[in-house]
Formats: structure tokens, C-alpha cells, sequence
């Protein structure tokens, strides 16, 4: 009991932080210097929980103030910070209210199949073509019986992609805002194919052959 109260309390003090002062640490990370990496990390932590800030607009930001290669780092480890927060508040603390979340993503049961039968590829895969939103996949993963050595090495593979585009289009936005936009817009169209394969042509397929 004690054990999910004060999960309960930390959880709420990250979101009220996150809703409250997020105009306040998104001007801390403008601003520069040494505190701006532990606010960038702490941003970045809230936004895995409730995104207060979009994942493109604060990685962007992040990549702006500290430069594609150290704005990747700090964004890669804010955002596995959260993840791994998240994995283990569900494996250890909310079980029930996450199998509530969980019903209303059809295609989860899907996921987990694949989950059981070859974890690493599963959660890289997940990560890096988002077919299943991120949040899910950290409480799919916190709900099976996946090694958490190998969910924090996949999913930090995963993110990295994502992360280093990202990154490098803020660090670039100033100097040449077009290559930045043109950049990432075609990412995002290939991942947006990726999807279209997956769901809507192999998943079919896999699903006729089960019949």
C-alpha cells in the first residue's frame, strides 16, 4: 500500500510539474549552461509520463541550444530516463490500471505475440517504426516477462534514429530552416510508409494465414 501511494504522489508531482512550470523549464533550456542539460533531461522525463511538450518541438529545442551530437545525448537520456521509469512503475506498481490502458489498443494483443516469441526485435522494431504509440510499448514491455536489460539496450537503439534526426534539424533550424523542415518531413514520410506495409498489407496477410 505504502509502496503504490508513493508512486501515486511521484507520478502526480511529475504531471503537476510538467503542466505548471513548462514554459518555465522550456526558458531555462534557451538560456544555456550547465542547468539546461539537467532541465533538458528532467523536460524530457515529463514529457514520456505527459507530454506537455511535443517529443519533436523539445528534442528540437534541445538540438538548437546544445548541437546535434550532445542535444542527441541529453535527448537520448531524458527520454530513457522516463522510459525506464515508466517500465518499472508499471512492472512493480500498476498492473491493474495498465491492463485497463492497454484494451483500448487492438492491435497490442498482436504486439505481445511477437513480444514473447523474440523480445530484442520486437521492442526495436516498435521503436523504430511507431506503429504502436511509445507509452503502450513501455507498458506492454513493464506487463510481460521481458528482461529490463534487454528493453533499456533495445529501446535505446530504437530511439536514436528519431533522436539524432531530430536533433540535427533543431541545430540546423537557424542556419538553414528549410533543409531542417525538408528534412524531417521526409523521415517522417518514410516511417508513415513503413506503417502503411505493416498494417495495413502484412498484418492482413498474418491474420488470413491464422484462419
Amino acid at each position: 500500500m505504502f509502496k503504490k501511494t508513493f508512486l501515486v504522489i511521484m507520478l502526480i508531482t511529475i504531471i503537476v510539474v510538467g503542466i505548471t512550470q513548462k514554459d518555465t523549464l522550456i526558458g531555462m533550456i534557451i538560456h544555456g549552461g550547465s542547468p539546461a542539460i539537467i532541465v533538458s533531461i528532467l523536460l524530457l522525463t515529463i514529457c514520456v509520463f505527459f507530454p506537455v511538450v511535443p517529443f519533436a518541438v523539445s528534442t528540437g529545442i534541445i538540438g538548437a541550444v546544445f548541437g546535434t551530437i550532445q542535444g542527441a545525448v541529453i535527448s537520448l537520456s531524458g527520454s530513457m530516463f522516463g522510459t525506464i521509469l515508466l517500465f518499472f512503475i508499471t512492472r512493480y506498481g500498476f498492473r491493474e490500471w495498465a491492463q485497463q490502458k492497454l484494451k483500448k489498443y487492438p492491435k497490442v494483443q498482436e504486439y505481445e505475440e511477437f513480444l514473447n516469441r523474440k523480445s530484442f526485435l520486437a521492442i526495436l522494431t516498435a521503436r523504430l517504426i511507431p506503429v504502436i504509440p511509445a507509452p503502450v510499448v513501455n507498458i506492454v514491455c513493464g506487463l510481460s516477462n521481458v528482461n529490463w536489460v534487454v528493453f533499456i539496450i533495445a529501446s535505446a537503439f530504437g530511439k536514436i534514429p528519431n533522436i539524432f534526426v531530430l536533433s540535427y534539424a533543431g541545430a540546423n533550424l537557424h542556419h538553414n530552416k528549410w533543409v531542417s523542415i525538408l528534412m524531417y518531413s521526409f523521415y517522417l514520410v518514410i516511417i508513415v510508409i513503413i506503417n502503411f506495409i505493416l498494417v495495413y498489407r502484412k498484418i492482413p496477410k498474418n491474420m488470413a494465414k491464422t484462419k
